[in-house]
């Protein structure tokens, strides 16, 4: 295989690694996922290495569950797949502190991502140690393993230039320490320009045709493709559209590229408190080809799928010379590879609004705006970018749960928090340093003495108003046990001001300021120092005296809340405490609210999911398994339209505006027992309806199909490989997901029917048996094929146009 070739031969400047995938460890979900990405024409599986996961203390290391390592890359080699290790140990992936444990934090004297004995020699240790597990398993290519590349450090350019000289000293350290490791195998480091040999310096972005590698005798590697984005609580979806994504790797591909990953092709679920950012969603869904739930997202998997199967059709072309670049027009070119064992072509229009009719080999061929056609013969068109002939897939949730739970609630005891701190001192500390991220949660705990001749005691001038300045994520405040008030902060503005009226009364009065982190810093230069929680100054406004400023009193702090303190997100700690039942949850709801339910393991094999919608803010469990952090902040956006033409970046195709940035979450089957399954959630805010939280089941709820009958990706013939031609005319698709079938169908037409999956409607040609042929072809199967002829549809409705058929058929649950 082509992919050999970049794997035994780091020096190749020619080789075609196929497109790869990025995972994070997921455990029972492992084999389907790989096996959709093996269908989906795929060849390496891309995984990082979760540092903080893998030693959660110092020497103490930890590879079960969805940790389990080994496992994970055996799995991929028993589906016939290679592998790209990215060790790292720094991986950032909106990932709780970019991967590091939070204990390297606290080793004395160190400083991290630079020219540090302290941080190099743990580093160093636990890349030792990744490596010599792979190396007794026997798992490196160069002892017959998976394993044909490995990565250490992780875009550490931007950084490095910051860090100067320093910088410069480290990643030589680094590149002079993995290769000294003697794997077998390549090394690679991501966006790093001055990569030290024989170290391959690989692309990330959403384009990647400009970048070459320092070397000419490196290979050109795509180490990230971005398929879409990440998501952060109260912003938009953002979505990336398959022309464009299609039209960006065919590009690179026509460069010269030998390897292209896609991250993501499954986005996943940061399940527990793994996200990091801060702000980033529990869902790190990426608008990949596979779903957050496992599921395949048409048209992106097939689009995709189709242009593997092109560039593999051109393999022996592109791995035996460089191209030859013709132009064609202004804004189009031709890439021709011509090799005494073949010629393929790549036939490229930058032009973003218009179509482009070029001459090619004295051919005449039409160009959609913004794409790429490639001929695997110099001839005939197999594939063009931005024509999409594969099916397209609406998801639903449905099913309700919520009637089978009987909630449950235990208020935390706000009042009797300073009774045991964990500890009081002068003035204000570093959340971090007092939780060393145990717990989300921070209390900061002091009082005033409130004199009962203050003016608005006695019905004078303005109630007082508490000022506090913190560093983020979240802060609620609390004045004798009730809560006055919250603020935020934001992904882009971590820091917070909040100022808002409490209720005091004569006497002493307690201030509670509880302090949430919405995840640690995952990138950026020493964010170790960054510091989270309550840094002040706290005053107190309008009193008889003026301001009175609280930041240099005492302070007691408490770490977490009561409820995580006795475990009561698992079976044995929900038991030690007494719960509310019944009418009583419906009294007045309070703020840092637990809430308890059981219910029963929904039948079926589809993918599950909490919505989440009719709460506020919190964490929520199943059978002491944590689903994440739940957050009901509303999406603001630009949500006008999309077009899949000109230049991506994330701003660009928002969805969601107005909407619950993440209304589900994912519930793994593997965590559900038969019956009496424990839900815990951790409600913040109060003002939430438990009683709407429900269990849904996610599945295909309609596929459609819009193609037309000299579709250029599947047109009359296609060369299944060299030599031979399948001659065939085009034809439409429909696959429902596995135990569903198509239940009726909701729109058909032949003809030049005009619209988008969900709101096609007729042209002004149409044949009036469109409907009834594919209910004929269709209807109670899981899957059919119509091929696009006059003779399929009684006849030509338009003579001398080019029609297409545009279909919506619906999926149901199989009888």
């Amino acid at each position: 295989m082509a992919v050999v070739s970049c794997v035994l031969d780091a020096m190749l400047s020619k080789a075609n690694c196929f497109p790869t995938l990025a995972v994070p460890l997921y455990s029972t979900m492992w084999e389907g996922l790989i096996q959709k990405a093996k269908d989906g024409g795929l060849d390496v599986i891309q995984t990082y290495v979760f540092w903080n996961g893998h030693e959660p203390t110092p020497g103490n290391y930890y590879f079960e569950e969805r940790y389990d390592l080994v496992r994970f890359v055996k799995t991929v080699q028993k589906a016939g797949l290679f592998v790209h290790l990215r060790i790292g140990p720094y991986i950032c992936g909106e990932w709780n502190f970019g991967g590091f444990p939070v204990w390297l934090k606290y080793v004395p004297g160190i400083s991290f991502r630079t020219d540090n004995e302290p941080f190099k020699t743990a580093m160093q240790g636990f890349t030792e140690k990744i490596v010599g597990m792979m190396k007794s398993e026997n798992l490196f290519a160069s002892q017959g393993g998976p394993i044909i590349l490995s990565q250490i450090e992780n875009e550490y350019g931007p950084e490095g230039k910051e860090f100067g000289a320093a910088g410069q000293a480290y990643i030589n350290w680094a590149a002079k320490m993995a290769v000294g490791l003697d794997t077998g195998v390549p090394w690679v480091m991501c966006k790093e320009e001055d990569a030290p040999d024989p170290v391959i310096n690989a692309c990330n972005g959403f384009y990647c045709d400009a970048f070459s590698p320092n070397k000419p005798y490196k290979p050109t590697m795509w180490t990230e493709a971005w398929s879409g984005w990440f998501t952060e609580f109260g912003g938009t979806i953002r979505q990336r559209p398959v022309e464009d994504l299609a039209f960006a790797v065919a590009r690179f591909v026509q460069k010269g590229g030998s390897f292209i990953n896609y991250y993501m092709y499954h986005g996943g679920t940061n399940f527990g408190r793994t996200a990091g950012g801060p702000f980033i969603t529990t869902s790190y869904d990426y608008d990949a080809p596979i779903d957050e739930y496992g599921l395949i997202r048409e048209p992106k998997h097939s689009h995709l799928k189709e242009l593997h199967r092109a560039v593999k059709l051109c393999e022996q072309a592109l791995v035996s010379v460089d191209p030859t670049i013709t132009t064609l027009g202004t804004m189009q070119e031709a890439h021709v590879f011509r090799s005494p064992s073949g010629c393929a072509a790549f036939l490229a229009n930058y032009n973003s609004n218009s179509h482009a009719k070029v001459v090619f080999n004295n051919e005449q061929y039409s160009l959609p705006p913004w794409s790429i056609s490639i001929l695997p013969d110099c001839k005939n068109v197999v594939f063009n970018s931005a024509t999409v002939g594969v099916q397209t897939s609406q998801m639903q949730m449905w099913g309700d749960g919520a009637t089978s739970m009987m909630w449950e609630r235990y208020d935390e005891e706000v009042d009797s928090l300073a009774a045991a701190p964990l500890l009081t001192t002068t003035g204000l500390l570093e959340q971090l340093n007092v939780t060393r991220d145990s717990s989300d949660y921070l209390w900061y705990i002091t009082s005033v003495d409130i004199s009962p001749s203050e003016n608005f005691l006695q019905g004078g001038g303005k109630p007082p108003s508490l000022s506090v300045q913190s560093a983020g994520h979240a802060l609620h405040v609390f004045v004798n046990g009730q809560l006055q008030g919250s603020s935020y902060g934001t992904r882009e503005d971590r820091r917070i001001k909040y100022n808002g009226n409490v209720n005091l009364r004569a006497g002493t009065n307690k201030i509670a300021l509880l302090s949430v982190a919405c995840g640690l810093p995952n990138v950026g230069v020493h964010y170790e120092t960054w510091n989270t929680g309550v840094g002040g100054p706290v005053v107190l406004h309008g009193l008889n005296e003026g301001s009175r400023d609280l930041t240099w009193q005492t302070w007691s702090y408490q770490v977490g809340l009561k409820g995580e303190q006795m475990n009561l997100n698992s079976v044995e700690g929900s038991g030690s405490v007494e719960w509310m039942q019944g009418s009583l949850i419906a009294q007045k709801q309070q703020p840092l609210a637990w809430y308890k339910a059981y219910f029963e393991t929904p039948s079926g094999d589809e993918p599950l999911a909490l919505d989440m919608g009719s709460m506020g803010k919190g964490q929520v469990w199943i059978n002491g398994q944590s689903i994440g952090r739940y957050w009901t902040a509303y999406a603001d956006g630009d949500c006008k339209g999309c077009s899949y033409t000109g230049t991506f970046r994330a701003p660009k195709c928002q969805a969601g505006c107005g909407q619950p940035t993440q209304r589900w979450y994912h519930v793994p089957r593997s965590w559900l027992q038969p019956s009496r399954n424990l839900l815990v959630v951790l409600e913040e805010l109060g003002g939430g309806d438990s009683s709407k939280i429900a269990l849904a089941k996610r599945s295909v709820s309609s596929v459609c199909a819009d193609v037309s009958e000299d579709h250029p990706n599947i047109k009359k013939w296609q060369i299944e490989s060299y030599g031979e031609r399948e001659h065939r005319r085009a034809k439409v698709h429909l696959r429902c997901a596995h135990g569903q079938s198509i239940s009726a169908i909701r729109f058909a037409s032949f003809g030049t029917p005009v619209g988008t999956c969900g709101n096609f409607q007729q042209g002004g040609c149409h044949s009036a048996s469109s409907h009834a042929v594919l209910e004929k072809r269709c209807i109670g199967l899981q899957r059919c094929v119509v091929a696009i002829s006059p003779d399929n549809f009684g006849g030509d409705p338009c003579p001398s146009v080019t029609k297409r058929v545009a279909v919506e058929a619906v999926c149901s649950p199989a009888a």
